[in-house]
């Protein structure tokens, strides 16, 4: 709050500078040549301070809001898999929530999800949308910087229903990983490859315990 009050102190001192720089001159029915010249420098003055503000908006832009995600927290995992597959899915999962700004973790392979954890949505993932079947059919991530604005983003049911931000990981050409944030936007290009080296990890483990 203190840092955002500090951001436009500039402005709310320009724009009021400006204000009272203007009801003086319409209240002054002659002004003198010096009081023309300093309203002259108060208005250039209170004009940096605006553009001060402007610019260090663009130079320094606000970071995406987050909400709390909407759900409760858990972690499931299909009861038929290999211990040693659980245990890599949950240092996997551990991983990408503390690692990333993931909140929301579904890994879907064929016909059904292995995992579920974080921030749970709803209901169960019971088929792959279209998104996540292009990102299986290209073998290429998908990031949704701002889930709200995709029509597609109705087939993600399966995630807190205020989700900001998804993204569809292929691990192979059955298995996805889909992960929701809670702010948009806010996936870097270090966390996108920080997702696609825990997938290439799953990956390995999956061709291990699995196939």
């Amino acid at each position: 709050m203190g840092a955002t009050l500090l951001r436009y102190l500039p402005l709310a001192t320009g724009v009021l500078g400006g204000t009272l720089l203007l009801v003086n001159r319409l209240l002054t029915v002659e002004p003198t040549p010096a009081q023309a010249r300093a309203d002259v420098v108060g208005v250039i003055l209170a004009a940096v301070l605006i553009l001060t503000t402007l610019i260090w908006q663009q130079v320094q832009p606000r970071p995406p809001e987050a909400v709390i995600l909407e759900g409760e927290e858990g972690f499931e995992l299909a009861p038929d898999l290999p211990d040693a597959l659980k245990t890599e899915l949950a240092w996997a999962s551990y991983t990408l929530l503390t690692n990333t700004p993931t909140k929301s973790i579904v890994l879907w392979r064929s016909d059904r999800p292995l995992l579920r954890r974080g921030i749970l949505g709803p209901r169960t993932m019971t088929q792959a949308g279209a998104i996540v079947q292009r990102a299986l059919r290209t073998q290429r991530p998908i990031y949704l910087v701002n889930l709200a604005l995709y029509p597609g983003r109705i087939e993600f049911d399966y995630l807190p229903p205020n989700t900001q931000g998804v993204i569809c990981q292929p691990v192979n050409e059955t298995t996805v990983l889909i992960l929701g944030a809670n702010a948009p936007r806010s996936y870097t290009k270090q966390d996108e490859q920080w997702v696609a080296a825990i997938a290439a990890k799953i990956d390995q483990a999956l061709q291990a315990t699995v196939e």
